[in-house]
């Protein structure tokens, strides 16, 4: 390749970048419409297992952290009480790094707590919740086919209303 090629490729390539924009996706094909029902998936299944086992394992975490999390916050508050005694002014940000520390910690305690706490009744709450819904999808779907008009053969009455009047003699 010689260098006058390199340098017009290298031109080209800065021209398509500089003028174009390029997003990373998948091409919709179909021009982007979802047609496929949840039924071609399957549903959505979370075990009692699966949720206990993220429990455990949030609770595991709240343990570690208040084990293994807090070891240098006495160390640093003791170091910090000693500074600021003998005059340093790194005693008062050693404090307030070793106040913040346990503060977050504190906060993410929490957050493993809650986690904890809710994946022991995750799963009967929303048991609880998919039996509701498919009952109502259920009820809609009897409503719906009693509206279907057409049961029958397209032109035709459906024969859940009978027989017209004009066929029983009536005018």
């Amino acid at each position: 390749m010689a260098w006058d090629e390199w340098e017009q490729l290298k031109s080209q390539a800065a021209d398509r970048q500089s003028t174009q924009m390029q997003l990373n996706q998948l091409d919709p094909g179909d021009g982007g419409g979802h047609t496929s029902t949840p039924s071609e998936y399957g549903d959505l299944v979370a075990s009692q297992g699966d949720l206990s086992n993220i429990g455990k394992k949030a609770f595991d975490l709240y343990n570690d952290l208040w084990d293994k999390g807090r070891r240098a916050v006495p160390s640093s508050e003791t170091a910090a009480g000693t500074l600021s005694k003998d005059g340093f002014a790194l005693g008062g940000g050693l404090q307030h790094v070793a106040t913040r520390w346990d503060e977050q910690l504190s906060s993410l305690r929490d957050a493993c707590a809650h986690i904890s706490n809710h994946m022991r009744v995750t799963k009967n709450l929303h048991a609880g919740d998919d039996d509701y819904i498919r009952r109502q999808m259920s009820s809609i779907d009897m409503l719906d086919a009693g509206f279907d008009e057409r049961v029958g053969e397209p032109g035709k009455q459906n024969s859940i209303y009978g027989e017209s009047d004009d066929k029983k003699g009536k005018k």
